[in-house]
């Protein structure tokens, strides 16, 4: 792809993100709703693969039914109470239908289907935008609206999300289906305290931002999809082999790494809110997703691929790949817990 179309195309990316940030109008959100999802579609297909183009159609269509939902609640809305204004969302009918649109947007259970399909089609960088940035725009959306949704919508799809991200990624041996689920689980635990703390929800997807671009950005160092490859990567790499296990275990839940910040947070604020057994089946929906990280972590540094000294010869040449940003990531993703006293302070 020419850098010039790659520089548009992730600039319009960062338009469209920024209209639904800076808007309280729903067309106007919608409208940065669809830049976005234009901007990327290109960037999905670019190599020509038929499961890229297969994956880009998907993309295309699930997104283009939310939008068209949002549009269409939207409109029904402004019809009944004559106001535009995201926070002035008073219809019920209009309001569950967007928050099931926006759920479809981002990848909530049940509306999930698509995204584990749609990653395992796309590149390790285009899926890491897949699961980072295209998050962004519909969750300011379902920050700014959670307070007027139906609190039983928002804990069932919370739940589903949990329970099914866990769930579905325990029988996947491909790496970028696994990080689909994880995505899933991991969307379940903000969506859940939205309605309760918002700034937690922040807090929550900025460390899962961190979390997974140090792990998408080690499979890529490693140039590996699957698990089975996995265990040829402590014979290359065993510095960014023993990082990466730690930040899959970071992502995990585990202390006293990054990850454990945002559960033990949301997990504390649950039980404040009298909820002891959504925050209880929340913990044991985690060990699912902990199961298959473990799983990856086990393939990476306890096992070790067939294979004699002449083999591992060609991976002792220089390293050419710029690792700037995964190391950074990587120092982010296990090493913030100390930062927990000043989260508290800010989200309180």
């Amino acid at each position: 792809m020419s850098p010039y179309t790659l520089t548009i195309l992730l600039l319009s990316l960062g338009l469209g993100t920024t209209l639904t940030f800076m808007t309280s109008h729903w067309l106007l959100a919608w409208m940065g709703l669809e830049i976005n999802t234009l901007a990327i579609l290109p960037l999905m297909a670019q190599h020509h693969h038929p499961r890229a183009v297969e994956a880009t159609t998907k993309y295309f269509l699930a997104q283009a039914a939310a939008a068209a939902t949002i549009l269409f609640a939207s409109t029904i809305n402004a019809w009944t109470t004559g106001e535009w204004n995201i926070l002035c969302l008073s219809n019920p009918v209009a309001v569950t239908l967007i928050t099931m649109a926006l759920a479809l947007k981002v990848g909530l259970a049940p509306t999930h289907l698509w995204m584990p399909s749609v990653m395992q089609g796309l590149d390790l960088t285009t899926g890491l935008i897949m699961a980072t940035w295209q998050k962004l725009a519909p969750f300011a959306l379902i920050i700014q609206m959670t307070p007027l949704a139906q609190p039983q919508l928002i804990t069932a799809l919370a739940l589903l999300s949990v329970i099914i991200g866990g769930w579905g990624g325990l029988n996947q041996t491909q790496l970028r289906k696994i990080m689909a689920y994880s995505s899933i689980a991991h969307l379940g635990w903000m969506i859940m305290i939205a309605q309760f703390k918002p700034q937690l929800t922040m807090l929550a997807m900025l460390t899962y931002i961190v979390m997974t671009a140090a792990t998408f950005l080690t499979f890529k160092s490693m140039s590996t999809t699957n698990i089975n490859t996995l265990a040829m990567s402590w014979s290359k790499t065993p510095a960014i082999t023993a990082t990466a296990a730690l930040a899959l275990l970071s992502l995990g839940g585990l202390p006293p790494l990054t990850g454990f910040m945002p559960k033990w947070l949301i997990l504390q604020e649950l039980t404040s809110q009298n909820l002891p057994l959504t925050a209880t089946i929340m913990a044991m929906s985690a060990l699912l997703s902990l199961y298959f990280y473990l799983r990856l972590c086990y393939s990476m540094t306890l096992t070790i691929s067939p294979n004699t000294n002449n083999a591992t010869t060609p991976w002792r040449l220089q390293n050419t790949q710029n690792t700037t940003l995964l190391a950074i990531f990587t120092a982010f993703a296990l090493m913030l817990l100390p930062l927990t006293p000043l989260a508290q302070a800010l989200t309180n």
